[in-house]
């Protein structure tokens, strides 16, 4: 698995899908995301329902695109997410420039399973 591939999703925007308890899908976009080693940490500023879906189902697919407009790279990445509401996770959070103004209720950590280039 080749992380440097989609280290660029720490300056862009990501769409994380999860499902509901009836298997309905729920797709947010973020922008706070930081990878260290083989996980991505996103943080939870205002999330409800993705928060509530990764507490019953951690699995997690990940798609964001880079590049300039005809040359764009996609990649899907798919998961394992759990969520943190205290401790050193929230505390990296919360420690995030990025961060600053915003709430930063908890974390939520997604191990890699798969990295799949699109297009």
């Amino acid at each position: 698995m080749d992380i440097q591939k989609i280290k660029k999703i720490e300056k862009k925007i990501v769409a994380i899908a999860t499902v509901d308890k009836k298997n309905k899908p729920h797709n947010i976009a973020i922008q706070i995301n930081k990878i260290q080693g083989d996980k991505i940490i996103l943080t939870d500023n205002y999330m409800k329902l993705t928060v509530e879906n990764i507490k019953n189902n951690p699995n997690v697919s990940l798609v964001f695109w880079h590049g300039k407009e005809g040359a764009e790279k996609g990649y899907r990445i798919d998961g394992k997410a759990e969520y943190f509401d205290s401790g050193e996770w929230v505390d990296f959070v919360k420690g995030l420039k990025e961060n600053e103004g915003y709430p930063a209720k908890g974390a939520i950590i997604i191990k890699i399973n798969e990295i799949k280039e699109l297009g």
